[in-house]
Order: structure tokens, then C-alpha cells, then sequence
């Protein structure tokens, strides 16, 4: 008995497995599609963190106090970041609790944006 070698575009014999090659990946163009989401997500981010900011009245602040109370929160303990979370979260949802004057209803978040928020410890939030 004679076998014959799977030839491409043929099913091999004794694997039953289709012998067609496969079509080359272009590592390139996926390459420079991810730096595109990448970039596309970094700028989504910003807008969102810039209307956070106008939202809460945090556009306020100088540029230095801001950046002040952003270092403090950074560097608090995770009791007071758990109390800033809850206070966000409340925010969010409109409880009013940490809600400032003059954002009446200039909400942002409230379901899309604040559902994979995170907290100020980096962790995914759970609002």
C-alpha cells in the first residue's frame, strides 16, 4: 500500500487536518491599530478627567491647589480613600452628599462613564 504526503490545499491523511496554509499576519497594521486605541482611550480619558473636574467645581482651584489635594489623596490612608470613594460614588449617582455648588446638572457619569471608574487607590471601582 502506497501513501501519499498531504500537499497543501489537501487534507493530510492521517490527521484528517485541512493541509491549507494560513494567511500571514500583518504584524504592522496591528501594531499601529493598537497605538491608535491606545491613543484614542488616552484622550478619551482626558476629556473625561477635564469634565470631572468642571463638574465637581474643581475648576475652581488654582492649578496648585489642585494639584496639591490630588498628591494628599495619592498619598492618604486607605480609610480616607474609602471615604473619598463612597463620597464619588454618591456623586455619581446624585445622592448629593459630595455634590459642590454649580454643578447642578452638569452629572457626568452617571452610568457609562462612572461604571469602570477608578478610585483614587487605582483599584476598579464599584459604583
Amino acid at each position: 500500500m502506497q501513501m501519499r504526503l498531504g500537499i497543501a490545499g489537501s487534507s493530510d491523511p492521517i490527521n484528517g487536518k485541512d493541509m491549507t496554509m494560513r494567511k500571514p499576519r500583518d504584524f504592522d497594521a496591528e501594531l499601529q491599530a493598537l497605538t491608535d486605541k491606545a491613543k484614542a482611550l488616552k484622550t478619551k480619558k482626558q476629556g473625561q478627567l477635564g469634565e470631572l473636574v468642571i463638574a465637581t467645581g474643581a475648576d475652581a482651584l488654582s492649578i496648585e491647589q489642585l494639584a496639591g489635594a490630588m498628591l494628599d489623596a495619592v498619598g492618604s490612608d486607605a480609610a480616607r480613600k474609602e471615604a473619598w470613594r463612597k463620597s464619588g460614588a454618591a456623586f455619581f449617582r446624585g445622592s448629593g452628599g459630595g455634590s459642590r455648588k454649580g454643578t447642578g446638572g452638569n452629572r457626568i457619569g452617571t452610568s457609562t462613564h462612572g461604571a469602570g471608574a477608578q478610585s483614587p487607590s487605582g483599584e476598579a471601582g464599584t459604583a
